[in-house]
């Protein structure tokens, strides 16, 4: 592909990324059709495979072909839609405002309904007063974690919120589905706030990003937490990289700095929960370029490991990391990059034993593949093979024992988010608005490439019968003619 000049402001992932990830996941239950897109509910972390019905392979933006409904976002999304309790929440900015009373640069979390799209109701954040700190119309990046009622995610002020998702209407929580009257402010319901420049002492570099996952009574969030705006020095090396808050109250409860002033540029990775033999671990890779992971209830730091070479010098061949890691069995499968406005340049992605301890770089390696490029992506694996994409925009089907690859399928153009795969059917979004489809296996074979109209930053994801697809400008229920069957996770 080409190379493209970045703007300042795209110093984000996806991700999801999660989940951004955003957002990639894994071991969760299995689940019916109907249920909600199962990021949410246990925040645990799950391998984004699902086995429904038929899989969705064609509609078309421009003539509505099997569109359930489309709605109207801000100008710049990068979190993935979350769908919980007939609801659907995604971060984005304000230049499409919603409420007359509060326009300008701003950031957003918006709620819509599940079954039409309708608008239910939003949380605001004003900008931080410093660029460096928070880029103009970068709004909510932020996929939240939802659980039971409630929500939580990060704001672009570095704030952790925990809201109410029903919303607030009329002064108090009437539910999502109420007939507002048209001059009646919609807004959100907020249990708590923590700040966490202002109690934790983070400086966020450009964004605060971090996707939160949780396990019991706590929320694990990365702190973002990075260097001035010249790139000279660390702000605050001794504040947390990631932390550990109490879910009903929001206090911490334990937080690691471990990668103190050898930040590189900022933390926008987001962190994953998992158990390997009979331990919970809490996962993160942190903008020093290691992953590490921490027992979940103590925040005991458990290993680490170093996914540069050891001659590897920033920016040209050191990497942070921008993903969010994958864990599948006991294995951690990670790859690392840089800021996008960095642009393209060589990556690496790891496969890692989980099961050992203390600093693991030579100890817990599996495999590596250095033909990757730089990437912000989390990899999903499907019958013994691992999807990953990189910035360039390649995704790469490799082996998920060796590590071999089987074949390379090129984009032509970047990409920020990560796939799912849906019955064997890959689904992948690129800067350019395009959502190829491919077919799983070790030959490369595409179905299908359909152009959304806006850049696609973030994960597609599946609820009831319908693909949820958001670009930078809007978000797509994508409609499914088939009757429900049974719909299980890998």
């Amino acid at each position: 592909m080409n190379k493209d000049s970045f703007s300042p402001w795209q110093v984000l992932m996806l991700a999801s990324f999660f989940l951004a990830l955003s957002i990639a996941l894994s071991f969760l239950p299995q689940y019916i059709l109907g249920a909600n897109w199962s990021v949410l509910e246990n925040g645990s972390t799950i391998n984004p495979v699902w086995k429904i019905f038929k899989t969705p392979t064609e509609w078309d933006v421009k003539e509505k072909k099997n569109l359930k409904w489309v709605t109207s976002l801000g100008s710049q999304t990068y979190a993935t839609p979350v769908i919980s309790n007939g609801m659907v929440f995604i971060g984005t900015n304000n230049d499409s405002p919603r409420d007359s009373a509060q326009v300008g640069d701003q950031g957003v979390l918006m709620v819509f309904r599940e079954s039409d799209g309708k608008f239910l109701w939003q949380a605001t954040s004003e900008k931080l007063p410093s660029d460096v700190n928070d880029w103009p119309h970068v709004g909510i990046s932020s996929t939240p974690l939802v659980k039971q009622d409630r929500l939580y995610y990060v704001t672009n002020r570095c704030e952790v919120v925990c809201l109410d998702t029903q919303g607030f209407l009329d002064g108090e929580n009437d539910g999502p589905f109420k007939e507002e009257k048209s001059t009646q402010k919609v807004d959100a319901d907020v249990v708590w706030k923590l700040d966490m420049i202002q109690q934790l002492g983070v400086f966020p570099h450009n964004t605060s990003n971090s996707s939160p996952v949780g396990l019991g009574d706590l929320i694990f969030i990365g702190t973002s937490n990075g260097q001035n705006g010249d790139h000279t020095k660390v702000p605050a090396p001794q504040a947390p990289t990631i932390v550990a808050l109490d879910q009903i109250t929001g206090d911490p409860v334990w937080m690691d700095n471990s990668p103190g002033n050898l930040i590189l540029n900022g933390q926008w990775a987001s962190p994953i929960v998992g158990q390997v033999e009979g331990v919970n671990q809490v996962i993160m890779g942190q903008g020093d370029g290691w992953v590490r992971s921490y027992e979940a209830l103590t925040g005991q730091k458990l290993w680490e490991f170093d996914t540069n070479p050891p001659d590897s010098v920033y920016p040209r061949t050191r990497n942070s990391i921008l993903a969010t890691p994958l864990l599948h069995g006991n294995y951690v499968y990670i790859a690392n990059g840089q800021d996008p406005e960095n642009g393209e340049g060589k990556g690496h992605l790891y496969c890692i034993d989980a099961t050992k301890r203390g600093d693991i770089t030579k100890t817990g390696l599996v495999w590596h593949q250095g033909r990757i490029r730089r990437s912000l992506s989390t990899p999903a694996i499907y019958e013994g093979l691992i999807y990953c994409p990189d910035f360039s925009g390649f995704l790469h089907c490799l082996d998920a024992k060796t590590g071999y690859s089987y074949w390379t399928h090129d984009t032509f153009a970047a990409i920020w988010g990560s796939p799912t795969i849906v019955n064997g059917h890959i689904y992948l979004g690129d800067e350019d608005g395009d959502i190829v489809i491919l077919k799983t296996g070790k030959t490369e074979q595409v179905v299908a490439e359909i152009n959304m109209g806006d850049p696609v930053y973030s994960m597609p994801v599946i609820s009831g019968r319908n693909l949820f697809i958001s670009t930078s400008t809007t978000l797509f229920a994508v409609s499914q003619s088939e009757e429900p069957e049974t719909l299980t996770s890998d």
